[in-house]
């Protein structure tokens, strides 16, 4: 008995203290196209950006892709040091190649840390450099509260950003890169089999979202910034450090509620004075007891953290009422609540490849002075359907002059035609997966039998090895479904 009346009122003031929390979070809502600022709270309180970073780098990469230091199709070669990184990630092994277009898809959907540093490397030759370009391209945008020092956002107390300055950030992608706002509105991915689900939880649930990312570590606490278009007017929300990806979700969807219903402007975004200091550590109110053996699941993202609820609290200990009243706590449920837990929304997924396509020619990115893993006779391919002679694929990180850009070059959201990998993909899935291996009309096909897997193992990952019957890689042309996104439920 004495040990239930000591644990009930901890855990009453945590609830008191998560609920603080998320009030205090800071957010903003602004207009896209004028920069009017429509809802602000501590919009330029420093923060931990988490893998907000990723839009960061993907603004970078779009910037490479624009000024033709790469095409859509170019190949970017995955290094050890991208293959160490801590997960989320695709998990492919050193020397994988994957396209830009299908590496900045995954970044978006899947947000791997792994896939950050390939681009990372691939666009700048290494992770320091690309950090520079990346706080060259912040403060170019006006972004005062944020120093980048890697590409994914896994923890660095020096790596933050402010509410402001994800809202720059965001207007300026949609502003700089009209022709990849889809990029940032993507459900969901198949890879082979597997089925990879944004992390979003707007997504397919809030009408008229239409992008962007979301963030999540311990010390960051949930992170999202999305855009949504409704009657004409085009708005971007900024959560920061919210308790729970259901807190983060259901935040986002009342404030731009409350902006569509008619909210007034209070300012410019640029107009917005820098506060300053450190940034806050959210790990006791985003992980808390949810910490085993001080680490959090890989903290990753994903819809199954639990809800600090004070109505439930209360609910199981009603005699401790007056302490949330008396805090101004006891009020209705928001309606973004009822976002927030909405079944999770059906995407058609996009299909993403790994491996190069058909007949490329051009330079491989990766990071300067990494020496690729396989034979060099395994790093020919050849064009199934012109029969061309074999060519040289490697390459360094910079090449002497500008590489051509193939017919269509730019990074639309590819849905047709057939795509080859280069070398045979073996896919490792999760728990009761396994490879079956087959003939089919004289040519090998790779299945894969899979389990239902959780969200933050959605991702198979992919071993690329060479054959060994022939120096020269087989091509496959696996026939994926063409996909749509899913606007409004």
């Amino acid at each position: 008995m004495r040990k239930t009346r000591f644990f009930r009122p901890l855990a009453v003031w945590a609830a008191i203290a998560a609920a603080f929390s998320a009030q205090a979070a800071p957010s903003l809502v602004i207009d896209i196209g004028s920069g009017e600022v429509l809802h602000q709270e501590q919009a330029t309180q420093v923060w931990f950006p988490a893998s907000l970073t990723k839009l960061m780098t993907a603004y970078v990469a779009l910037k490479a892709l624009r000024e033709g230091r790469v095409t859509a199709d170019t190949p970017f070669r995955v290094s050890a040091r991208a293959a160490r990184m801590a997960p989320s990630k695709m998990g492919f092994r050193p020397g994988t190649e994957v396209t830009l277009d299908n590496a900045l898809k995954m970044l978006m959907v899947k947000s791997p840390n792994d896939i950050a540093v390939t681009i990372a490397e691939g666009i700048s030759g290494s992770v320091e450099n690309f950090a520079t370009d990346m706080n060259a391209s912040a403060q170019a945008l006006g972004m005062k509260d944020s120093v980048f020092y890697n590409p994914n956002g896994l923890p660095d107390e020096r790596q933050v950003t402010s509410a402001r300055d994800m809202a720059l950030l965001g207007r300026a992608l949609f502003r700089d890169f009209p022709d990849h706002a889809g990029l940032f509105g993507i459900g969901a991915l198949q890879l082979g089999s597997t089925i990879i689900s944004t992390h979003n939880g707007l997504m397919g649930r809030y009408p008229g979202v239409d992008g962007m990312k979301t963030g999540f570590t311990c010390s960051a606490g949930f992170n999202v910034v999305a855009s949504a278009s409704r009657n004409g007017r085009h708005l971007i929300t900024v959560v920061l450090g919210a308790p729970s990806a259901k807190d983060r979700t259901a935040k986002a969807a009342n404030l731009f509620d409350k902006a569509f219903a008619g909210g007034s402007a209070s300012g410019q975004i640029d107009s917005l004075p820098s506060q300053g200091g450190t940034a806050p550590n959210m790990r006791a109110e985003a992980c808390g007891r949810r910490l085993k053996g001080g680490s959090f699941a890989s903290e990753v993202e994903d819809f199954t953290v639990p809800l600090a609820s004070v109505m439930q609290q209360i609910e199981r200990m009603p005699e401790r009422a007056f302490l949330f009243e008396a805090a101004g706590l006891l009020r209705p449920q928001p309606a973004g609540r009822g976002i927030a837990d909405l079944a999770r929304p059906h995407f058609d997924p996009i299909p993403v490849f790994v491996g190069r396509v058909p007949g490329w020619s051009g330079p491989v990115m990766a990071a300067r002075g990494d020496e690729p893993t396989e034979p060099k006779a395994a790093r020919k391919i050849i064009s199934a359907k012109s029969g061309a002679a074999p060519v040289e694929a490697s390459a360094t990180a910079f090449a002497a002059q500008k590489p051509n850009p193939l017919a269509d070059g730019g990074l639309g959201l590819k849905t047709g035609g057939a795509v080859a990998l280069p070398m045979q993909v073996h896919v490792k899935g999760s728990k009761g997966q396994k490879i079956v291996k087959g003939q089919e009309n004289g040519k090998s096909k790779l299945k894969l039998a899979a389990r239902p897997v959780a969200d933050d193992k959605a991702a198979a990952k992919p071993v690329v090895r060479p054959h060994a019957k022939s120096a020269a890689p087989a091509v496959q042309k696996p026939a994926l479904p063409v996909g749509k996104i899913l606007a409004d439920p």
